[in-house]
């Protein structure tokens, strides 16, 4: 199906032409659809082999395309700034109680972030609620987070408040300037690529967890701080965010090619999403430290 969106007609692998790849696996799903385009009885294979339910596209005619893709990602990132919006509002000046407010925002979104973030993560069968609900709780933490760096970093050295908007702005520059990386220099991601990228990611969320740990004993290593390890880490995140949308793209361009169903497009809006926050986070983290005085 060609797109509508002009970013992608001109494209014959973002409209579904060619031939499908073989095995592949996003990471954000950590399964596998076997066999694209084998099954001599039906072009889009075993509906067994699919993995997301019993709606398969031969039963409702509806195949994920790049148009479903865009905009199940674009409700969910409206999701995403409309709580963030919300919660950066609800905490007010942050007196005693607006910090409370806002220390309970960050405590509670972040938690609950990450528990959806893992249960759509090995989810069989993507669930657009859940999808969204971890939108919400996302929204709720970025709220927080940024308002907790407007605060501490921004305002209190008289900088102006408009660190946010430049890490919001960077933020959809990286999706920008990756994608056109991605299909101007055509590239390819091979398994060694995936699994490293993958690997990398679950090992900064460990660290994440271990750095939580410590701090409720009184001790830092600095991994997530806003020092000079800190800054190494959050580059390094950075980066690794840009690889994150390398497998995104892959998913969504081996995905539309392979006749996935459109309840698919969900899982691509999950992944864009992650990555996108994960991005904005950093690029925060680093613009906060370089205006530190």
């Amino acid at each position: 199906m060609k797109s509508n969106n002009p970013v992608f007609a001109r494209s014959e692998e973002f409209n579904g032409q060619g031939n499908a790849y073989g095995n592949q696996t996003y990471p954000g799903g950590g399964q596998s659809y076997p066999g694209y385009g084998q099954a001599p009885q039906s072009p889009y294979g075993d509906p067994s082999q699919w993995g997301t339910g019993t709606t398969t596209p031969q039963e409702t005619g509806q195949r994920m395309t790049i148009d479903s893709v865009v905009q199940k990602t674009a409700l969910t990132l409206a999701v995403v700034i409309a709580t963030a919006a919300a919660t950066w509002f609800w905490t007010g000046d942050l007196s005693v109680e607006g910090a409370g407010k806002l220390y309970l925002a960050l405590l509670v979104g972040s938690g609950a972030a990450f528990i959806l973030s893992m249960v759509n993560s090995f989810k069989r069968v993507i669930s657009p609620a859940l999808v969204l609900v971890f939108a919400a709780a996302e929204g709720v933490a970025l709220g927080a987070f940024s308002k907790f760096i407007d605060a501490q970093f921004v305002q209190e050295a008289g900088l102006g408040s408009n660190i946010v908007l430049q890490a919001v702005v960077g933020t959809f520059a990286a999706f920008a300037g990756t994608l056109a990386a991605y299909k101007i220099l055509n590239i390819r991601v091979g398994q060694k690529f995936r699994t490293f990228v993958v690997a990398a990611m679950f090992g900064m969320v460990a660290l994440g967890l271990l750095e939580l740990v410590l701090s409720f004993f009184g001790s830092q290593i600095g991994f997530f701080g806003f020092g000079g390890l800190g800054l190494i880490f959050a580059i390094v995140g950075l980066v690794l965010g840009v690889f994150m949308l390398i497998l995104d793209f892959d998913f969504v361009e081996n995905g539309v090619r392979a006749g996935l169903p459109e309840r698919e497009s969900w899982r691509a809006a999950f992944g864009l999403t992650v990555s996108l926050v994960w991005i904005y986070t950093n690029l925060l983290r680093i613009l906060a430290i370089f205006n530190q005085e």
